[in-house]
């Protein structure tokens, strides 16, 4: 990257289920040239080990995350962060950071990101983020939700996150799992202006992506 200021997207991977989401999306960033640091709970790594059978190490992370992405493409520009690191480079505001996306992110997370509890990394940049007005994507992954949650939501909002429920949607005309996950992980791309081919946009035609899917005209996965 010669002299220029490397200005990650600060990838941060809570407990959830969900941690497809979490891998579109840094496949996703990464095809755009976009540098990753990366932050996976404590919890995140039994999650990611339940879903995928791949542990996620901290001596072997670099080999870890190309097994759980599928790819070691654009691994070159991913840091990774332990979650007990508070001395890390993102833990502080002057960290050229441009903004942090938390998928997929537990009630726990939002919890303590609303309350600025900072109980572990994740949390920690999640407010330091905050603090420096920066981007910053929550998205949330439970159902149902109750009304403490709710609340902590509210709160996100009004300081100023954009929160994005792990929902997806049916009118890009997706039908495989890999499909929806996408849908969602553009989503999440969408929110910071970050370009990518992960789903087919709405042009105002009904039925027209699922003619174009049915056509074989559907967008590329991300990095095929």
């Amino acid at each position: 990257m010669g002299t220029a200021k490397r200005q990650p997207w600060v990838v941060g991977v809570s407990g959830a289920s969900g941690t497809p989401y979490a891998a579109s999306v840094i496949r996703a960033l990464l095809a755009a040239g976009e540098a990753v640091d990366l932050i996976v709970s404590r919890a995140a790594r039994l999650t990611i080990l339940d879903e995928t059978g791949i542990s996620f190490r901290d001596a072997h992370w670099r080999a870890d995350l190309a097994a759980w992405l599928g790819s070691d493409r654009g691994l070159y520009d991913v840091r990774y962060w332990p979650a007990g690191d508070f001395a890390a480079g993102p833990s502080s505001g002057s960290y050229p950071a441009k903004g942090m996306l938390v998928v997929p992110a537990t009630t726990g997370a939002v919890a303590g990101i609303a309350l600025g509890l900072s109980k572990d990394l994740l949390q920690r940049v999640a407010s330091v983020t905050l603090k420096e007005r920066r981007p910053l994507v929550v998205c949330v992954r439970e159902t149902p939700l109750n009304g403490v949650t709710l609340k902590h939501l509210v709160e996100l909002d009004a300081q100023g996150a954009v929160v994005l429920p792990a929902s997806p949607g049916f009118y890009a005309g997706g039908s495989t799992v890999r499909e929806l996950v996408d849908f969602v992980a553009g989503r999440v791309l969408d929110a910071v202006d970050v370009p990518h081919s992960l789903y087919l946009r709405w042009e105002g035609e009904l039925g027209a992506a699922a003619r174009r899917t049915a056509g074989g005209d559907g967008a590329p996965a991300e990095g095929e």
